[in-house]
């Protein structure tokens, strides 16, 4: 993540440069100004600043040679930078550091035109750079140094539990940007991530000593709830317009699609305000903070030193097993609002099972990703369950709304015993992908 003031060229101004899928990066650009980082991209750094002053690292001058690729109509197709780049790191020490670099950015060509202009630069006895970040390279960075998220297969359990963690912490504040600027799914990124973190803290508890994660589990459903307002909002907004959408248009009676427009906006507005409150937190920040703790001091067990393939194993048995009783309860209850809940419940078991299998994966091979697959089936058929559930009380408020309103509630009708019919569905499915998830070929390498 790197932010910068340019002056010069035909880019200038502030450009804050976030990370995005694979090794590239995604850009937001401003105008130059004067003094104080702007507002928007100070916002947007403080998964990392949490609240502290941002201050001047380093100065960095460039003087570019571009040269414009052309097509045979004219066209430009990329553009080659050739830089050559002084760098001032500022601080306790200063250091002074000089490089020449090649860049070819393409303005209309494809991607076999960019492989074919680096091979020529190859060929001119260019090499290709360690990284693209200058100020990466003034502070002499490595982009390719260990970072603790690959995994041995003979490691011990402590480092492939951490190495998990931390490609989710990494996640989690990657996103932290994108759901400020609120991009699609950002927010259930976010809260898939903090719940496969909660669900590591919890599940591995050989590992990672209970008494000392218990107030970060805490702390992260905290969070995770904090974000499931604007989640639910956009999922149920969705859901009712599809539902709308499907209806013949003889049953959408009186003002349903801008009623509902009407209630899922002021929602919308609502969580989405809940969500900037709390990215803006000190407890949000403390947060961060304590998780930077425990990866960089783990609060480790006896066992943790043990190899992973030993010792992981029985705790995701543990998680399997409190699926397979909370599967065997929802037969148990009867139907209505006591089993909608059983069910829930179970979702959420099924849920830590499967990340339990995703963390052991690496070291398990084959037989915990054929377990983990199975086990995200049953999760996902219950979560369908869980917002057929939802969508129900929706349509029962909004037509009791219409109703004292003096419209019509016909159509909410329809879509609540549509959300009802689906829902007993969505339990018979549940039921058979549970019935392969716990056949013995996917559960026979748990202790």
């Amino acid at each position: 993540m790197t932010l910068r003031r340019r002056r010069g060229g035909r880019d200038a101004g502030w450009h804050l440069k976030l990370p995005a899928a694979g090794a590239s990066r995604r850009e937001i650009q401003l105008p130059l100004t004067d003094g104080a980082v702007p507002g928007e991209l100070s916002d947007l750094v403080q998964a990392h600043a949490r609240g502290s002053p941002l201050r001047l690292v380093a100065q960095i001058r460039t003087s570019r040679r571009v040269l414009a690729l052309l097509g045979e109509s004219g066209d430009s197709l990329a553009e080659v930078a050739d830089d050559e780049v002084s760098a001032w790191t500022l601080g306790d020490s200063a250091a002074i550091t000089q490089w020449r670099e090649v860049e070819i950015e393409l303005t209309g060509g494809d991607e076999e035109l960019l492989r074919e202009a680096g091979r020529e630069l190859r060929l001119k006895g260019l090499q290709p750079a360690a990284g693209a970040a200058k100020l990466a390279r003034a502070f002499g960075v490595s982009p390719q140094h260990h970072d603790g998220t690959q995994v041995d297969p003979c490691a011990a359990a402590s480092d492939v539990v951490l190495a998990y963690l931390r490609v989710q912490f990494r996640e989690l504040t990657a996103l932290d940007p994108l759901v400020r600027r609120d991009e699609p799914d950002s927010v259930h990124q976010m809260r898939t991530t903090i719940r496969r973190m909660r669900s590591t803290l919890r599940a591995f508890r050989g590992v990672l000593r209970r008494e000392d994660t218990e107030h970060l589990q805490e702390e992260l459903k905290w969070l995770g709830g904090q974000l499931g307002g604007a989640r639910d909002a956009e999922v149920l907004a969705a859901r009712l317009a599809e539902g709308i959408r499907q209806t013949p248009v003889e049953q959408v009676i009186g003002p349903v699609r801008a009623s509902a427009a009407e209630h899922f906006a002021a929602e919308s507005r609502a969580a989405r305000e809940e969500v900037l409150t709390t990215l803006g937190s000190r407890r949000y920040f403390s947060l961060l903070d304590d998780l930077d703790r425990l990866l960089a001091d783990p609060p480790t067990t006896p066992v943790a030193g043990r190899p992973a393939r030993d010792v992981l194993p029985a705790d995701v048995a543990r998680a399997y097993r409190r699926t397979a009783r909370r599967m065997r309860h929802v037969s148990r209850v009867p139907t209505g609002q006591a089993r909608d809940v059983a069910l829930h419940e179970t979702r959420k078991a099924a849920k830590q099972a499967r990340y339990a299998g995703e963390l052991v994966t690496p070291v398990i091979g084959k037989p915990a990703k054929r377990f983990t697959k199975r086990m995200k089936k049953v999760q996902s058929v219950l979560g369908e369950h869980q917002d057929a559930v939802i969508a129900q009380r929706v349509d029962r408020d909004l037509g009791m709304r219409a109703q004292l309103l003096g419209e019509s509630a016909f159509t909410y009708g329809l879509l609540h015993e549509r959300e009802t019919e689906h829902a007993h569905e969505l339990q018979a499915r549940a039921a058979r992908a549970w019935q392969r998830a716990s056949r013995r070929k996917a559960t026979r390498w748990l202790p």
